[in-house]
């Protein structure tokens, strides 16, 4: 495949991911001992001469009390790999941590995503590929290249292939995800609605209103993450109650956090799906996945060959 001198290097967040972009590479991972003290301090240790390499650490944003030791993880790795003189060293998040903190929506509020750009940077990382970015402007928070790669092709080949689409209509939860939505309508040549939140004063439980049609149809729900699920389970309530005949859900990002095990248990959902951007545990009959691990392999690839990674935005990679 040409990726001749790559070194792949996997923090301890997705042991599943790098072992599947490895394989699809043809690379082996490169040894590395990741270590905790018993104060929780972390050490990195690479077990082999990176010295004027191009090194790809694989590190995705997840774990409900790890999320942030896997951050500190990459960093230490990243700064390891800038004093082992790497010749580059490429970022792969999947799943970027801190991206819903994206702008100051209200007073004294951090924009933490710019701040995990800066970390990035000031460790020696040198490019980042990411995938389905909350809000793709967090590319603007970086002074080097950013590589926002999209789960869409995967999805809608998912979609042609799993799910008898002919009679569905796909649906917006809520406005931040119209325009994604709309997109994948327009490819499937499909209608889609949408479904505003509606809050009558502060603090009571937002009312969901329904914009679009939706008697008959089978629904899919279309969103970049899914964390505790509240939304995802109102929204498939609100169609069913609108005449729907049943509702599947495609997120990016499975992250199923909290009580999100117990909601789509308890949630009227035909089926739920999630790509492989982050570790999924959720045992349950209604979940399916789509493996995402080549577009990240063919992404690396291409970066490392020179060669345009835009191909990627539009053609699904097995």
């Amino acid at each position: 495949m040409g990726s001749n001198n790559i070194k792949l290097l996997a923090g301890n967040s997705h042991p599943e991911l790098a072992e599947k972009v490895s394989a699809k590479l043809g690379v082996s991972l490169s040894k590395i001992g990741v270590y905790h003290y018993s104060n929780k301090e972390t050490s990195v240790t690479i077990g082999e001469n990176i010295r004027d390499e191009d090194v790809y650490i694989l590190q995705t944003g997840t774990g409900e009390q790890e999320i942030n030791d896997f951050l500190m993880e990459l960093l230490i790795m990243i700064h390891a790999c800038r004093t082992a003189s790497a010749r580059k060293i490429t970022a792969v998040i999947p799943n970027f941590p801190y991206a819903r903190q994206d702008k100051k929506d209200q007073s004294r509020a951090p924009i933490t995503a710019k701040l995990i750009a800066k970390m990035l940077e000031t460790a020696g990382c040198n490019h980042v590929i990411t995938m389905d970015l909350h809000a793709s402007q967090i590319q603007g928070f970086f002074h080097i290249p950013v590589d926002n790669l999209y789960a869409e092709p995967n999805i809608l080949h998912y979609i042609r292939k799993e799910v008898d689409y002919q009679n569905c209509m796909l649906v917006a939860p809520d406005a931040g995800s119209a325009k994604r939505t709309s997109t994948l309508s327009d490819k499937l040549n499909l209608n889609f609605a949408l479904i505003h939140k509606e809050r009558q004063k502060a603090n009571e439980v937002s009312r969901m209103v329904l914009v679009g049609d939706v008697t008959g149809k089978s629904c899919i729900i279309v969103d970049d993450m899914a964390d505790t699920c509240g939304t995802l389970s109102k929204a498939t309530d609100t169609l069913i109650e609108n005449g729907a005949k049943e509702v599947i859900a495609i997120v990016t990002h499975g992250i199923f956090s909290g009580s999100a095990r117990t909601v789509l248990k308890n949630s009227k959902l035909a089926k739920i799906v999630s790509t492989n951007t982050v570790p999924v545990d959720l045992n349950l009959d209604i979940y399916d996945q789509i493996d995402i691990s080549a577009i990240l392999a063919d992404a690396i690839r291409r970066l490392h060959n020179g060669e345009s990674v835009s191909y990627l935005f539009n053609h699904e990679v097995f």
